[in-house]
Parts: structure tokens; C-alpha cells; sequence
């Protein structure tokens, strides 16, 4: 938020910020959330975001890209767009830092109606 794309750009290429050979890459769509430092910036344009995980995908073709803070904003439209540009994750579970994550069955509606299977949890064995 409050950057332009040639920063999300240098941060997908900058082995100081996230290396190609990252195993992990979270993209986040913040919301401003009153009291936290964003909270009067401008949010990115949705499909600017996902321009930014279809880079990162692009650069980083064996990380895991994972949709994390501000889903709740997204619509279910936008969060398709992600997935269908790379993204391959999401945080699940109440909260995530200062943002409400989506409930259970919302994710798992939007699953089935984009035909994606999702994964098991780590550790739910």
C-alpha cells in the first residue's frame, strides 16, 4: 500500500527482500485498518495485485505463493484472479496480525466452485 509497481516489481527480483529460491513468498492486499500505520494509504489496485503474484509466480516458479492479510477485502472474483496467476496458498484460522482471515466455509465454497482441492493442514496427521 502506498507504493507504485515498479517497487512490488524490485521487491519480487530483490534477493534482499524475497530470493527466487524462497520457498515462500506471502503477497498481502492490506486493508487500512484504523490505528495501524497504514491506515490513511491507498490500497493497491486489484488487478495490480494480481499482476504482483503472477510475477512473483514468474520469478519464483518453485515458491509457494500465499495469499495472506487482506482477503477479507478481496472478492471472491479477485482471490480466483490470484489463484488462476499462481498464488497456491492462503493463512487460515481467525486471525492473521491485525486482519480477520475468511471463515472456513467461505474458502472452501470458493474451493469447489474453482474446481481447486486444497491441501492438508502441516501437522493435522
Amino acid at each position: 500500500m502506498g507504493e507504485q509497481a515498479s517497487d512490488r516489481n524490485r521487491d519480487v527480483d530483490d534477493p534482499g527482500q524475497s530470493s527466487r529460491t524462497s520457498r515462500k513468498r506471502p503477497d498481502q492486499h492490506a486493508d487500512p485498518i484504523e490505528g495501524t500505520p497504514l491506515a490513511n494509504a491507498t490500497p493497491i489496485e486489484p488487478i495490480d495485485f494480481v499482476r504482483t503474484v503472477a510475477l512473483a509466480r514468474i520469478m519464483m516458479p518453485e515458491s509457494v505463493v500465499r495469499l495472506s492479510a487482506g482477503r477479507t477485502a478481496m472478492s471472491d472474483e479477485m482471490q480466483a484472479l490470484c489463484f488462476f496467476a499462481g498464488a497456491n496458498s492462503i493463512f487460515v484460522g481467525d486471525t492473521l496480525l491485525t486482519a480477520a482471515n475468511p471463515e472456513n466455509d467461505k474458502d472452501m465454497n470458493l474451493f469447489r466452485r474453482l474446481g481447486l482441492q486444497p491441501m492438508e493442514l502441516e501437522g493435522s496427521n
